[in-house]
């Protein structure tokens, strides 16, 4: 009977996005007490969903969110650390996300090609050694979660917020982080459905080698290359066709002038 009763107060009636910021709000409250500190190891997981009075997999949720914004990091077999670098948790990016749920998928996904294709031509350009390195280290991660969906999305966004780092431009940076944290917090509920992630891992393989080279235009390239077939494999995620964007409009208006012609 007891088991039950639990199970009921763990069902978690409030909506998925109010229970991750619930996580978020949490875990900026415990750095801000200074409770823990960059490096620290976060209480256990039971011992967090106790006091949150949320399930365990809700506070997984929450604290995905926050390892795919580099707030945590989660070790394999030792636990959920803080990251040593600047923690983000107070940027313009989570602040506003609140703001941002009213913005369609395709919308964000259409601002994300039109900014990270450049972004992706000045990381190839500014890339330090650091940053070449973190980037190898997520692609292996990403190959070694193929069989985690939601394992491999947070590495993939890591990836993404390298490359915006390596840029060297924070205004390009924090309006990559508001977009990255949108496009996370949706699709961390279709992942589960991805059919072939070891295509994207590919994909991700070359953006880093493009960057490694310091070749803006092939970094630029395989950038816009890879969003588009990540848009098609997102939108069979979700059973959706993949919206029409401006290179697609252009290819359709060609294709139309030339039926005409004909």
């Amino acid at each position: 009977m007891k088991k039950v009763v639990h199970d009921k107060l763990q069902d978690d009636p409030t909506p998925h996005s109010q229970l991750t910021m619930q996580v978020v709000e949490h875990v900026r409250s415990l750095i801000a007490s200074g409770e823990v500190k960059p490096g620290d190891r976060l209480p256990p997981e039971r011992e967090l969903a106790r006091k949150l009075k949320i399930s365990r997999s809700s506070l997984r949720a929450g604290i995905g969110f926050l390892s795919a914004m580099g707030v945590l990091k989660s070790r394999h077999g030792a636990g959920t650390f803080v990251s040593s670098g600047p923690p983000a948790l107070d940027s313009n990016s989570l602040t506003v996300l609140g703001a941002l749920h009213g913005f369609l998928p395709w919308q964000m996904f259409e601002a994300r090609l039109v900014l990270e294709s450049s972004v992706a031509a000045l990381a190839a350009e500014r890339a330090t050694d650091e940053h070449i390195a973190e980037l190898a280290e997520e692609v292996a991660e990403m190959y070694a979660s193929l069989t985690d969906p939601q394992e491999y999305l947070i590495h993939d966004v890591r990836f993404h917020r390298t490359i915006a780092r390596a840029a060297g431009n924070p205004i390009l940076g924090a309006l990559m982080e508001t977009i990255t944290a949108n496009l996370y917090d949706y699709r961390s509920k279709t992942v589960q459905n991805a059919q072939d992630l070891k295509e994207s891992a590919e994909m991700h393989r070359e953006i880093y080698r493009a960057i490694r080279s310091h070749n803006p235009t092939l970094a630029r390239q395989t950038m816009e290359q890879h969003l588009n077939l990540a848009r098609t494999a997102q939108a069979a995620e979700t059973n959706t066709p993949a919206p029409v964007v401006e290179d697609d409009a252009a290819d359709l208006a060609t294709e139309s002038k030339t039926s005409a012609a004909s």
